[in-house]
């Protein structure tokens, strides 16, 4: 008998489902609750850990209000780390996303600043940062430089009105 193992179709479905899931605003645990199976199945789901049955993939996309073809369109969007529908499967992009959606143009562009230079820390400065004690100094700065920039922001929108 043949192992069934888990691919990377399974991966991308599972991780255009749980797209879908944040977007709707829906819980792993309602998710599971919805189609009889336990929180954890569904994550297994989502990573792609485990393959997913024809009448499960069609009850998971009827609770997300999609259509099964819908969770396999376009296949070759997760094959690229870089990605919109990739990079969107990550835990808390859509929040974040959505929330920075909220912001005028000169905030966004503070928080990207704020963001892209959290990101380009090296691993071992972050590291050493960590074991020193000194984390809670980078977060300030980088707080700080956020204050900065939100009052540059506040300060010239206070002058155009």
């Amino acid at each position: 008998m043949a192992i069934r193992k888990s691919g990377p179709l399974d991966a991308m479905v599972g991780a255009k489902i749980r797209m879908f899931r944040i977007n709707r605003g829906m819980s792993q645990t309602a998710l599971a609750e919805r189609i009889g199976v336990s929180f954890q199945q569904v994550q297994k789901y989502e990573k792609g850990a485990n393959r997913i049955g024809a009448s499960r993939l069609s009850q998971i996309a009827s609770v997300l209000g999609v259509t099964v073809g819908e969770l396999f369109d376009p296949a070759q969007h997760l094959a690229v780390p870089d990605s919109p529908v990739h990079l969107l499967s990550e835990p808390g992009a859509l929040r974040v996303l959505k929330a920075y959606l909220r912001t005028n143009s000169r905030m966004r562009l503070a928080i990207a600043r704020l963001v892209e230079s959290i990101a380009d820390q090296k691993p071992a400065v972050r590291k050493a940062a960590r074991k020193s004690g000194a984390q809670k100094s980078i977060t300030k700065a980088s707080v700080a430089r956020l204050d900065v920039a939100l009052r540059d922001v506040r300060g010239n929108s206070r002058l155009r009105t």
